[in-house]
Formats: C-alpha cells, structure tokens, sequence
C-alpha cells in the first residue's frame, strides 16, 4: 500500500513529537512509531532536564554552556551549546505551560536538584540545574507532548518499523516500511523525512536501552552513503543494576547517593576531589571500572554499592520511588536499609547521523541532503561532544525537535514532490525472503549474542589498538555468518523472529563504524578511553570523526570543531 503526506516522521518519542507539533498546520503530517508511541524510549528517563532557572541558587546560561563544553571534553561545538543553554529556560517553561508536572519548591517554583558535571561559576562546585518529575521526568514529558499531538489530530501509525530509505535526484522520495501486526510492505511517499528512531545500545550485551533500540534510523542512511559522525563516543552509565544493565538514575547521587568500593570507601573522592560523585558519568565510569579492576570491587567481584540508606525512607519514596521499585522487584534490596549492587553499562551515543542546528542531514562535503533531517539521539549535532552531561538529553530532544520543525515547516513550500519510483518495496522484499528461505542458516539470536559479547569485552569503557582489532575481525566474520542465517518464523503477523533479523544488519554495521572509529582515534577523550593513548591529544584529534562506506569499504575522515568562547584545557573536577 502507498501511503502519502507531505512529511513523514520517524519515530515518536521527544524528537519526534516535538518536531510534529511544530510542523502541524504547515502540511500533511505523519508519525510512524516502530513501538506504540508512548512505549518509546524517551518515557525511560528518569532524572530530569537540565535549564539555568536559577530557583534554588544563582545560575547563568553561560555556566550551563561551559559545563556542556568542558563535559564534552571540548569536542563540543560551541555553537550548538550555546544555542541549548540559551534556550533552556524557554523550553522548560513551555513543558510546564503543556502541563508537566515538575517537582515544586515551597513558593511554588520549579524544583531543582543536582547533576554529574554540572557547576556554577565555571567549575566551582556543583549547582541545582535539573527540572524534575521524581524520578520519571521522561514518562510525563512524553505523556504531555503525546496528549498535545493526539489533541492535534497529527496522524500516527503504530508498530510500523522503518526498513529502507528511497531517493529520487539526491532528494528524499519517501521510506519503505514493515507493518508488524499483518506482514505487509508499505510505501510512504513524502516530501520530507525527519528520523528522530533513538540510540543503538542493543549493540552491547549490556545496556540501559530499550529491546526497540537497535539504530535503524541510524544504519539507513550510511547504509545509503551517507556519513557518521563521532560513532567512537559510547556513554556508559556508571550505575546499572549488576547484571541487568537497568538504569538506577543519576538523580540518586543528585539526591546524595554514595558510590563505595569493596572497602566501604567514597572512592570519587580520589577522582573527582571538587564535586566527587556528581562527576561527569564517563569519569564516574572509568573509576568504578578501575575499582573492580584492583580488587576493590565488593567481595572482590564485578560491582560497587551505591548507597542510598543515608537518604531515609521518605525521601527516597518522594524523590526517587521508581528507582527504589526497581532495586526491589530485580535484586530483592530495600535501597533504604541496603547499599545496591551496580556496574556501568551502556547508555547513550553521543554519535550518530551529522546535521546542522536546524536538524538538516548533512553528506561528506557538509552539505544537506533535501528533504532529509534528523533530530534526538540518532543525530549528531555535536552537542555532546565525547561525553553527554546528564540532564542534557531531554533538553536537546525538546530543544532541537523544535529547532528541526521550524526548519521543515519553513522549506516545505519550496521542496518540490520526487516521482515515486516503481515497486519501491522490491529490494525490501527480496531481504525479507532471503533470511525467510535459508532452512539450514544459523539463528539469529546466536550470532546478535556474539555481537554483543564482542562489543562487551574489546570496545567498552576501556579499549586497546589490540582489543578493537579482535573486534572488527568478529564483527566482519559475523557479518559473513549473517550473509546465510536464518529466521525460525516464517509467518506475516508479529513476526518479531524476522524483525529480529532485519535488526541485526543495522546492529554489525554501526558495530563496525563504531570500531573503524575508535581504531583511528589514537588518543583518550571523554567516553573514548584508549588505554594505549592515555592522553588527550588536542593537535592530532580536537576534530569530529565521519565514517562511511565507499565501493563496499569503510572511509574515515575528519571535521573541525567550532570554538568560540572557551579554549580547550585540562578537565579537571
């Protein structure tokens, strides 16, 4: 079936949302959700949206940038942190206006609280900046925003996953996707095509990330030729339930957390001797990483304790009650009376699809690709440099969402219609009963396993010239191994065995970007930690990296930063 709007969004979560309730009214709008729209990913987040208010002590829109810089590692591009500093205050009163229900101070204010790397005058100590819902800002935001749309008649189709991008003459001509619930092949013709699909955690074994989160909206277009950008910066989040990889929030050392070693030690304060557990996560990482690694992890095995007891009861009920749910219903722990058992796990990609401020989707050369943008996690703004503050995603996906919008609403009128081209849907097809005709193919679930495990053990929070290598070579043998895998379920209706496959070249092509990635940057920045370049080296790699594939090989490259008010210098907490 053809389907035919003017725009087509890709994915309803923050991004998504808040760009459509931009661009309603301009032109024809649809939402296209891989999950039901509020089951996106956006819903997870848990501890709030960082805006200078200033209403529990003095805060400036510049101490904001300069923390988004220096949390970047300076790979930020100034610019881009200026504009999301400034813009702040506005959009966290807009959230307000649409009814999300902060947290209030006793003159009715908006409550704040503290968050990893972020300060006031310009490093000093650390400052109340995040706006928060409890600890399930992300779910009322996303319920506000959803309300907005659906009061808006902006038309969704849910449970319709993305599986190919069409151009016609360099522009976009619209996208080919799978209906989970029948089987079938649809086509959606548009003028313009903003991908707003989230992150890729699910290349890592284990992660903070959603089943849902497996870069498709990120694989298409480099699958098309199109660049990447900064894929070596992995953010790991230093506290993960142990095993499990599910986020306890930043907001519980916001509220006064501890982390502690095997010794019962406050082990930040060696690390981050000024703001100490509230350091930026890739830091916090790093240390709890080494702790384990020296014995000093608890018992001598693979997890520290974040503890919580000191906090009280009431508290942690008032500020932090999913939090203490989760510690209870998967570890059996009374946070109030135990110290919980956590590790880093994979989180945030501060790499993805390059675009400019207004969310146009940029080529090699830097310039836009008509028709197409991109917006939230998937995109690389080079907002977030090497390292993403805390609090500072909400923000963005709000942020350059609407910044994204305007920009579509603005051009529609002067993008011309691309003739669909015939049988769009073929090649789709032809992918779909490949992995539905191999009978004697290895399963899929064996070698996403291996994938996993892979990136795990040689491209994590520590990395060698050495450990990356081993991970390429698995990834290319994997890759050959796909080439003749099998799906089980050879069925229409909720077939989630072949969306599993499908799923599964995006995951080793970003793998093996993020890896050509890592490879080349010899040097330690941020979340990219090379244990055989230990130094930053600001005159080989102050630059963005861009991969992509030319005749079938993978291409690195590199773009300048743009510095405009803070020269780079050592980062120190």
């Amino acid at each position: 079936m053809v389907f035919k709007h003017d725009i087509v969004i890709v994915g309803a979560g923050l991004a998504g949302l808040r760009a459509a309730l931009e661009v309603t009214g301009e032109g024809d709008v649809a939402l296209i959700s891989k999950v039901y729209p509020t089951r996106s990913h956006s819903g997870a987040a848990q501890g709030g949206i960082a805006a200078a208010l200033g209403n529990e002590e003095p805060d400036s829109w510049e101490w904001h940038m300069y923390d988004t810089v220096k949390g970047g590692d300076y790979l930020t591009d100034q610019n881009v942190a200026e504009i999301l500093a400034r813009d702040a205050p506005r959009a966290v009163y807009e959230l307000e206006h649409m009814g999300v229900p902060f947290n209030r101070m006793a003159d009715g204010k908006i409550a704040q609280r503290a968050f990893g790397g972020h300060t006031r005058n310009f490093g000093e100590a650390a400052v109340k900046r995040a706006c928060y819902a409890a600890d399930r800002s992300g779910r009322v935001i996303m319920d506000a925003l959803y309300f907005e749309a659906v009061r808006k008649g902006i038309r969704i189709y849910s449970e319709f996953q993305m599986l190919d991008l069409v151009f016609r003459d360099g522009q976009t001509a619209g996208l080919v996707a799978y209906e989970t619930a029948t089987g079938e092949l649809h086509f959606f013709h548009c003028r313009m095509i903003l991908l707003a699909t989230g992150g890729y955690g699910k290349v890592f074994k284990t992660t903070s990330n959603a089943f849902a989160s497996t870069g498709d909206g990120v694989y298409l277009p480099y699958r098309a030729g199109l660049p990447l950008e900064d894929m070596e910066f992995v953010q790991f989040h230093p506290t993960g339930i142990h095993r499990l990889g599910v986020l306890i929030s930043e907001a519980a050392r916001g509220e006064g957390g501890i982390l502690r070693n095997g010794e019962g030690e406050r082990f930040m304060e060696r690390y981050a001797p000024t703001i100490k557990d509230l350091a930026p996560r890739d830091m916090v990482s790093r240390a709890i990483a080494l702790e384990i690694r020296e014995g000093r992890g608890i018992g001598g095995q693979d997890y520290v304790h974040l503890d919580l007891t000191h906090l009280g009861e009431k508290k942690l009920q008032e500020r932090l009650s999913d939090i203490s749910s989760f510690v209870r219903i998967y570890l059996g722990v009374d946070p109030s009376r135990e110290p919980v058992p956590i590790a880093p796990t994979c989180h945030y990609m501060m790499g993805g699809i390059p675009t400019s401020t207004e969310g146009e989707v940029l080529d090699v050369e830097g310039k836009c690709v008509p028709g197409l943008y991109a917006a939230g996690e998937c995109s690389c703004l080079s907002l977030h440099g090497a390292n993403r503050l805390g609090c500072n995603s909400l923000l963005d996906l709000v942020v350059f969402g609407r910044r994204a919008g305007q920009k579509m609403a603005g051009e529609l009128v002067r993008l011309p219609w691309q003739d669909a081209p015939q049988r769009p849907e073929e090649e789709t097809a032809r992918r779909i009963s490949r992995l539905k005709e191999k009978g004697e193919g290895e399963k899929i679930g064996v070698l996403r396993g291996e994938l996993q495990e892979a990136m795990t053990l040689h491209c994590s929070v520590f990395r060698t010239e050495e450990s990356l290598k081993k991970a390429l070579a698995r990834i290319e043998e994997l890759q050959d191994r796909y080439s003749r895998a099998r799906v089980d379920n050879t069925g229409s209706r909720f077939n989630t065995d072949l969306l599993d496959g499908l799923e599964l070249e995006c995951l080793l092509g970003l793998a093996e970007a993020m890896v050509h990635a890592a490879l080349a940057r010899r040097e330690s920045r941020g979340a990219h930690s090379r244990e055989d370049y230990r130094e930053r080296d600001d005159d080989q790699f102050l630059r963005h990296s861009l991969v992509w594939r030319r005749n079938g090989r993978v291409q690195v490259d590199y773009k300048p930063v743009t510095i405009t008010r803070f020269q780079p210098k050592a980062r120190t907490y």
